[in-house]
């Protein structure tokens, strides 16, 4: 099959690239870019956890074809953290026990981080929604819903 000449725009890099054009942004980040942290599990959109941020809107990039993120901005669990450490709601999931086995964490941290940078005054409900895509089968999610509300708490206090 062909390939397609594309330029990924991930974690505020270009990578100039060559896809298939059936492959998905889940391959190509994992497979071509080596960037792991996005996790592979459902291939149907089903878990949430391959969640990256799509020109600040989350999406399972197991259903994006890379060439559709062409010249778009992509942001990986990898890009969030900044050079003073990690992103607050990486912090929030750190600090109340957000995690356990930490697969469905990436999916987790993106869903709030995209929809909390769009709607900082969220409501504990709105943002429980805007996460109701991401599972996770180790926890009760108590501590999910812990580090969610200490995220938008911080989100409240002006970022």
């Amino acid at each position: 099959m062909p390939r397609i000449p594309i330029t990924l725009n991930v974690n505020g890099q270009a990578y100039p690239l060559e896809v298939e054009p059936q492959r998905t942004l889940l391959a190509v980040l994992r497979e071509d870019l080596a960037l792991t942290g996005t996790k592979s599990n459902c291939q149907a959109g089903e878990c949430g956890a391959c969640t990256v941020i799509l020109d600040g809107a989350a999406i399972n990039s197991c259903l994006c074809l890379a060439v559709r993120a062409a010249g778009k901005q992509v942001v990986t669990i990898e890009g969030l953290a900044g050079p003073d450490g990690l992103h607050p709601v990486q912090q929030a999931f750190v600090e109340n026990a957000g995690v356990q086995c930490g697969y469905c964490t990436p999916g987790f941290i993106l869903s709030a981080v995209a929809y909390l940078d769009s709607r900082p005054t969220a409501t504990e409900g709105e943002l429980l929604e805007a996460v109701a895509g991401n599972l996770c089968r180790c926890t009760g999610y108590g501590g999910i819903r812990q580090s969610l509300r200490a995220a938008l708490a911080h989100y409240k206090e002006g970022k």
